[in-house]
């Protein structure tokens, strides 16, 4: 079976800015879909911010195996309910890979826990990606670098926990540095960010790139499906414990009472 994708777009800037919209008529989300769906091995939809629920009703959620974030304008703008229905399904084994400024989205920060802050500049410059892990999936079939002739800079310190693995490291001709493709676990659920996507320039149009995001919907995928138990906090009795005890002193709740939360 394909890995069943949602490609998530804030979809404004394509409404509103005549210089995106002549690079991505159709949007950033579709672009990005019809590039993941090339692959047989991918089967992908779309989801907007316009959508009710932002297209990501519980329904929908529980039949998606990894989904792709980018959002910039209006992060603010997702529900926090939606955001919340995202995390649990992340945890429960979900991939998600976010993009470019999605580092800012509500999504990202919940799942790191940090302020995800870094350093910008648009001025169009050169950026090469250096392939550091060129053993990992998400690095399969690339050289050991490839180049974006025109991109907005990200710098460090982007301050985000320490990654699982880095696979990329972007270099930019203003001199400075990113970790441009890092990983984390999230309870069962794999995490992907992946820093190129400046929506005035056609970077997602660009060959390498649409590789590198199959990749790592590849990569994110979790073959052993729903992990739904991960929420559970059971109150285990005496009598079931693995090896006998005697209970000894006092307690707050009774076998079998749910704990606080």
């Amino acid at each position: 079976m394909a890995i069943r994708t949602i490609v998530w777009g804030e979809n404004i800037h394509e409404q509103t800015n005549e210089i995106v919209r002549s690079i991505y008529p159709n949007g950033m989300h579709n672009t990005i879909a019809d590039a993941l769906n090339r692959d047989p091995a991918i089967k992908a939809g779309t989801a907007t911010l316009q959508e009710p629920e932002h297209g990501l009703t519980e329904a929908r959620l529980a039949e998606t195996d990894v989904l792709v974030w980018w959002g910039h304008k209006d992060h603010g703008a997702v529900n926090d309910e939606v955001v919340e229905r995202v995390a649990r399904r992340v945890w429960e084994g979900m991939g998600l890979l976010v993009l470019h400024s999605g580092h800012f989205s509500k999504i990202f920060k919940r799942l790191m826990g940090t302020p995800c802050a870094l350093k910008w500049r648009e001025a169009g410059e050169r950026e090469r990606l250096w392939v550091i892990n060129p053993r990992h999936p998400i690095a399969e079939g690339l050289g050991e670098n490839f180049v974006l002739e025109n991109e907005e800079m990200y710098g460090e310190q982007f301050s985000v926990p320490e990654p699982l693995e880095t696979v990329f490291i972007s270099w930019f001709a203003g001199g400075e540095v990113f970790r441009s493709g890092m990983t984390w676990r999230r309870g069962a659920g794999n995490v992907f960010y992946f820093r190129p996507g400046h929506e005035t320039y056609p970077t997602y149009h660009d060959a390498t790139v649409q590789k590198v995001l199959a990749n790592g919907v590849k990569w994110a995928f979790n073959p052993q499906g729903t992990y739904a138990a991960i929420h559970d906090a059971p109150n285990v009795p005496v009598e079931l414990a693995l090896e006998p005890i005697e209970e000894r002193g006092p307690k707050l709740h009774e076998a079998g009472e749910a704990g606080y939360r």
